[in-house]
């Protein structure tokens, strides 16, 4: 093997895409020590987004403090990439679950505000382009927090701003955009998405994640109510019909409120990174493809960031190995979709704690293994 792509992702919790990439090109070398290896750490829109894109394309991580869901002070961080033109702003950093406590998280009145002032920041900085990883928020408002922090106006039937949060799109009347940040007319966004969930209904926003924040039953037909309301005054308002969109329901809604108001576009997330990294470009151009991610299973075959990068391989016809944190149920579907062989980094009995704290070594161990098997079929 002369020219080798190592594309994993992020093993979460463990360590980052390119620490990945650092322990796979030392196992290599330990089989073809003269083999010219690529490292492309990818991701998919979710977790790890943002170092993806930072790290393969120049830029920086910016520090900042904003409001989480619950109008909380956090630290948080958004990218700056090295064009100087686009940022990037991953929601779940700012409005995330992990950012509010269980015994704080309430849905009905949780707000995606904080997003917009990192808007704000990017816009003063000079940047128009926007990259928005939209999924993992507490929030369930449509994006209406985002809209407000803007300078949006939504009224009631008295003519007043209606208050924070899902369950005030109910009294929701009105929509006044003469108050928008200016410097928004110029932005591009594309939403990072990799889910095709409608607004509204038995599919939409409140149903599907709804629980998943904290909603009962209740709350979410309340919420569904809410966001039907928010898409009507939309339509009567804007002349938008968001409501049906795929997609439109990512992140609480977020992107019925960003594609609505906004020059936005919404794309699978790990496209949007495949090509921002020119990845079938180093493909056309390499004899292996590894790719990684913390766990193989059922789930890996949407689209997640190794299947992007395979399904581009198999044009080329070019082979594709995966290094696994672990292998978990149906994770054999892989193979129908460019994957051609899995190898767990798992290789004694040990619990997730310490495969964890091992994982560089361990991955190193993997790919090693897995680069001599390979060279029991270029020997025969």
């Amino acid at each position: 093997m002369k020219k080798i792509l190592v594309a994993p992702q992020q093993f979460k919790e463990s360590l980052s895409g390119l620490d990945i990439a650092n322990s796979i090109e030392n196992g290599i070398l330990k089989v073809w020590p003269n083999s010219k290896i690529k490292k492309i750490p990818v991701a998919d829109g979710g977790d790890g987004t943002l170092e993806t894109l930072v790290e393969n394309l120049e830029g920086e991580i910016k520090s900042t403090i904003a409001d989480n869901s619950n109008f909380e002070k956090v630290k948080t961080e958004w990218g700056a990439l090295g064009d100087k033109k686009t940022a990037v702003i991953e929601v779940a950093r700012v409005i995330g679950l992990s950012k509010i406590s269980k015994d704080k998280r309430d849905i009905m009145k949780a707000s995606s505000y904080g997003i917009g002032s990192i808007f704000k920041e990017a816009l003063s900085q000079g940047f128009r382009n926007f990259i928005v990883p939209v999924g993992g928020s507490a929030t369930n408002d449509g994006g209406a927090g985002i809209l407000q922090s803007l300078g949006i106006s939504l009224k009631n039937k008295s003519g007043e701003e209606i208050g924070y949060g899902g369950k005030e799109l109910l009294s929701l009347k009105s929509i006044d955009i003469s108050g928008l940040d200016e410097r928004m007319k110029e932005a591009t966004i594309m939403l990072a998405c990799d889910v095709n969930n409608p607004l509204c209904g038995p599919r939409g926003a409140s149903a599907i994640y709804g629980p998943q924040k904290g909603a009962t039953f209740q709350q979410v037909n309340i919420l569904d109510d809410a966001l039907f309301n928010f898409s009507e005054i939309i339509k009567k308002d804007l002349g938008k019909d968001v409501a049906d969109i795929p997609g439109a329901g990512a992140s609480g809604g977020i992107g019925a409120g960003l594609m609505a108001f906004f020059n936005s576009e919404l794309r699978l997330g790990s496209d949007i990174v495949m090509e921002l990294l020119q990845i079938e470009k180093h493909i056309t151009d390499s004899d292996l493809i590894i790719v990684g991610e913390g766990q193989v299973d059922r789930s890996t075959v949407f689209n997640k960031s190794p299947i992007a990068v395979s399904r581009i391989a198999k044009k080329y016809n070019k082979p594709v190995i995966c290094i696994a944190g672990s292998l978990g149920a149906g994770f054999k579907e892989v193979h129908s979709h460019g994957i051609d062989a899995v190898f767990s980094l798992v290789n004694r009995p040990m619990s997730l704690q310490n495969a964890m704290k091992d994982t560089s070594r361990l991955v190193e161990i993997a790919t090693e293994q897995a680069c001599r098997s390979i060279n029991i079929k270029l020997h025969s």
